[in-house]
């Protein structure tokens, strides 16, 4: 088993026999103090976010990772269904397992599923996504001082900040970070 010092940033470990995500991984050294390892772990099946401390001498295990693009079929339910495009084996999610990510899931797009130990466990978003926009108010004429925005309605239901030249129909990039408006698709 490895110890903390080897583990980085977006490795799945095993703590407390549960699958975590490492969020944040930094090694302190206070002076006058022994070594300390600082990390953030999220449970892949809760999604609950822990710090943890511990000493640099621990070791954990670092479970097999691998990432597959599925494209989403269809949401029933509750249940999300994802489909390998090559092996058309198809994938199911509950809603609370994929919960941070339901305002970007968009039907028919394709997303990286993360498999650990060959167990589908979570979606990974990139950076933005391309989404249609289903009702835009019409902006106010002579409101164009500065960077006036209006509220618009995606179709998965989300509320984005948009310029006023945006209209309904238009398909517009989303950060997943935040859900703000980045640019026309």
């Amino acid at each position: 088993m490895p110890v903390v010092a080897h583990i980085r940033k977006k490795n799945v470990i095993s703590y407390n026999n549960e699958p975590c995500l490492v969020l944040d991984h930094a090694i302190r050294t206070p002076p006058n103090m022994r070594s300390f390892c600082q990390m953030t772990l999220r449970n892949l099946r809760t999604g609950k976010v822990t710090p943890l401390r511990v000493n640099v001498g621990e070791s954990y295990d670092i479970l097999s990772t691998d990432v597959r693009k599925l494209e989403l079929s269809y949401e029933n339910g509750g249940i999300y269904t994802f489909m390998d495009p090559e092996t058309f084996e198809e994938i199911t999610f509950n809603k609370e397992i994929i919960e941070d990510a339901l305002n970007y899931l968009v039907p028919n797009q394709t997303y990286d599923i993360l498999f650990v130990d060959g167990k589908p466990m979570t979606v990974n978003l990139g950076a933005s996504v391309a989404m249609k926009v289903t009702d835009a108010p019409e902006g106010i004429r002579g409101d164009t001082s500065g960077n006036v925005q209006k509220s618009c309605t995606v179709e998965t239901g989300m509320t984005v900040r948009v310029p006023l030249f945006i209209k309904t129909g238009d398909i517009i990039k989303v950060s997943t970070e935040d859900g703000t408006y980045q640019s026309r698709a």
